[in-house]
C-alpha cells in the first residue's frame, strides 16, 4: 500500500491526484518550481519540495526521497509520457503510478504502436504517401507527441 505520493505536475492534475489521495488516505507531496511555491497545487499538497525544473527527473526523484514518498504520480505532460524516467523511478525502489515503461516506449512510436494494434485487430487510420491517401493529409513525426511536429498538408506544392 502506497502511504505517501508525490505528483510531479503542477496544475489540475496534480489537484485531481491529491483529492484522490485525501480520499485513499494517502499523504502527498507537491514539487513547485520556483514561480509556482504558492500556487494552488502547492498549498493543497500535504507537503511541497521546490524544484528547479518539471522537465528534470532527477529532481522528482531527489524530492521523492528527501520526503519519503513511495510512489511517484507524473499526472500529465511534462514527464508522463518519458519511459527513462519511468524506470529511473522503478529502478530507485519506487512505484511508478503510470504505464510500464516499455508500453510507454512502445506508444511513444506512432510506428510501432500502429503496428501492435493493427495486429490486435484494432481498426486504424489509413496512412501511406500522398500517392496513396491523397490529400488533405497530415504529417506527423514518428515520435513526436502532444500535437508536435503535424502539420496539415492541403496540396502537393
Amino acid at each position: 500500500m502506497i502511504s505517501k505520493l508525490l505528483v510531479a505536475n503542477r496544475g489540475e492534475i496534480a489537484l485531481r491526484v491529491f483529492r484522490t489521495c485525501r480520499k485513499l488516505g494517502i499523504s502527498t507531496v507537491a514539487v513547485a518550481a520556483p514561480d509556482d511555491g504558492g500556487s494552488l497545487h502547492a498549498r493543497a499538497a500535504d507537503e511541497v519540495v521546490s524544484i528547479a525544473s518539471y522537465l528534470d527527473p532527477e529532481e522528482h526523484l531527489r524530492a521523492a526521497r528527501d520526503r519519503g514518498a513511495g510512489a511517484i504520480h507524473p499526472g500529465y505532460g511534462f514527464l508522463a509520457e518519458n519511459a527513462d524516467f519511468a524506470a529511473a523511478v522503478v529502478a530507485a525502489g519506487l512505484v511508478w503510478v503510470g504505464p510500464p515503461a516499455d508500453a510507454l516506449r512502445l506508444g511513444g512510436d506512432k510506428l510501432a504502436a500502429k503496428r501492435i494494434a493493427t495486429e490486435a485487430g484494432v481498426p486504424v487510420v489509413p496512412s501511406g504517401g500522398a500517392d496513396e491517401i491523397g490529400f488533405p493529409l497530415v504529417v506527423m513525426a514518428a515520435a513526436g507527441g502532444g500535437g508536435r511536429g503535424m502539420r496539415v498538408v492541403r496540396d502537393p506544392a
